[in-house]
């Protein structure tokens, strides 16, 4: 009987704690309340789906750090849990900045402190002609940190290349020139890599080929955030406290981020139920883009621009978000 009512007081005493902490916590009170209710009550949505953008860059250390050398849209059907994730070149022009959309970030925070997200969602809903509700921006330190947190992922590579041009960081300048790069291979395949290698077979930017493409790059990209979100689900993850909370904390010290608690909340229920099920499509957006001969008007950079035009594109990613 006395073992009981110590027990009973210890239960008691451990739901006192617990109930001063949620009511003394906004932060925990938004964190049930994006788990409980509904994400389509919790969540900014446009026909039922929440759009974000998911934009990587190389932070302190690298050369241009603050412009976006990875740029993924997500859309998330709240109704049917699937999701379609669309690659965007960062070469594609942005009539209204007159610049490449790959700068909208850099740009956005000079001329305002959290404006680099803003102009980043807008200049890409411009691209794509739909709303984007949520962004996030993560450095690639945090990156490597975040894949190496779970283990590391097992990436299926679809097509061997090389890739002699890599540029290494800290060594733009560095001469003889071919100290400034590292010779990548990937050999087709299933390939186990840790966030550094996950890393390189992401931003590859010159492999001979096929995979040369800014394209096949994002292909590359999309395929890691795949990969990547099956780790994170995997009973492997979600049961170890150790790796939720070093993926936790990697991510959280390397992203700038416009979503809240409670919509933090509610995008992870959302990604749960996508589970592992082959429920994510990728849109390929190449064919309705091409490079224009005459690049004067675009300062001389090699640039990319809707093809036939940027109607007949909003067209294609609505028609293709609606399936």
């Amino acid at each position: 009987m006395l073992i009981k009512k110590v027990l009973l007081a210890i239960l008691l005493s451990s739901l006192v704690i617990l109930g001063s902490w949620y009511f003394n916590n906004q932060t925990a009170k938004n964190i049930v309340t994006g788990v409980i209710q509904d994400p389509r009550s919790s969540l900014q949505s446009t026909s039922g789906q929440t759009n974000i953008l998911l934009l990587g860059m190389g932070g302190v250390g690298h050369e241009a750090g603050d412009l976006t050398d990875s740029i993924l849209f997500i859309s998330l059907n709240l109704n049917n849990s699937t999701a379609s994730v669309i690659p965007i070149p960062r070469d594609i022009w942005i009539a209204s900045m007159e610049a490449k959309i790959n700068t909208a970030y850099h740009y956005g925070n000079e001329r305002r402190s959290g404006g680099g997200l803003a102009l980043a969602k807008s200049a890409v809903a411009e691209t794509l002609g739909v709303p984007v509700h949520y962004a996030v921006a993560l450095d690639f330190g945090g990156f490597v940190k975040a894949i190496d947190s779970v283990g590391g992922i097992d990436v299926i590579i679809d097509r061997t290349f090389d890739d002699y041009k890599y540029p290494i960081p800290g060594k733009e300048t560095a001469l003889p020139e071919s100290d400034r790069y590292e010779h990548l291979h990937f050999e087709a395949g299933s390939m186990h890599m840790d966030g550094a290698t996950a890393l390189k077979f992401a931003r590859s930017r010159h492999a001979l080929g096929d995979e040369g493409t800014d394209f096949a790059r994002g292909s590359r990209q999309a395929k890691i955030i795949a990969t990547f979100k099956n780790k994170v689900l995997s009973p492997d993850t979600l049961l170890s406290s150790t790796k939720f909370n070093d993926l936790k904390n990697s991510l959280f010290t390397s992203i700038d981020t416009d979503v809240s608690t409670i919509a933090q909340s509610a995008l992870f229920k959302v990604i749960l139920a996508l589970g592992n099920q082959n429920n994510v499509s990728n849109i390929s957006i190449q064919d309705y883009l091409y490079t224009p001969k005459n690049l004067k008007p675009y300062a001389g950079q090699w640039v990319l621009l809707p093809n036939p035009s940027l109607d007949k594109l909003h067209e294609y990613v609505a028609q293709k978000l609606a399936n």
